[in-house]
């Protein structure tokens, strides 16, 4: 019998090589690859993004649960079909145009993609087409919108304005994020949601598709 309650709490804790074994283990006894990968696996990823939303874990620790979590996956994606482990839900994220900061960005598609999305990501310095195009090419139910600089916080707008030009906005939702970013800015520039860090943007994705 799978020990995903193990499984979890290694994930936590960022013990690779007990995480590893588990999986193993519970694969070497005709395990649900699903069942590990849900309530083994993500249900850990959405304790580490509650941690660090809450200031219990730092961006240190976070990465190297993740790296715990992509180590597991591995062993997991070849009993998997590709939508069982990606399912529909599908993100683009990107820094908006003329800003060339990806820090923040990285982090938020490290967390999403531990937490069972697919996350295409166009870099930094992505203008408003490149997001159009992205979103239309993959067929995403969520756009993430990235400004470290208060001086490009108004391309955000451009980009929903493109977004909702080009006839997708209302079969997608869109959330912004970087330290210049607030609620209130959110709600001004015409976005479904605002998340202040990766743990809560991972939590906000989640709860828009669901």
């Amino acid at each position: 019998m799978a020990d995903l309650v193990g499984m979890t709490d290694a994930l936590i804790k960022a013990d690779e090589a007990k995480l590893v074994g588990l999986v193993e283990d519970a694969l070497r006894e005709n395990g649900d690859p699903r069942e590990i990968l849900n309530t083994g696996l993500i249900k850990g990823m959405d304790v580490v993004g509650d941690k660090m939303e809450n200031g219990d874990m730092f961006i240190p620790e976070v990465l190297m649960s993740a790296k715990c979590m992509s180590a597991a996956l591995e062993l997991l994606k070849p009993l998997l079909k590709e939508s069982e482990i990606d399912g529909p839900r599908k993100v683009i994220i990107g820094t908006v145009k003329g800003d060339l900061h990806d820090i923040g960005k990285n982090l938020v598609k490290m967390m999403l993609g531990s937490s069972g999305f697919e996350v295409i990501d166009l870099g930094v310095d992505a203008d408003p087409e490149t997001f159009v195009r992205a979103a239309k090419e993959h067929k995403v139910e969520i756009v993430a919108l990235s400004a470290l600089l208060t001086t490009t916080m108004p391309m955000m707008k451009q980009t929903i304005d493109a977004l909702t030009e080009s006839g997708i906005r209302d079969s997608i939702k869109i959330i912004i994020g970087g330290a210049p970013v607030t609620q209130s800015f959110a709600d001004e520039i015409g976005a479904d949601g605002f998340a202040a860090d990766a743990g809560s943007a991972t939590k906000l994705a989640k709860a828009l598709v669901n």
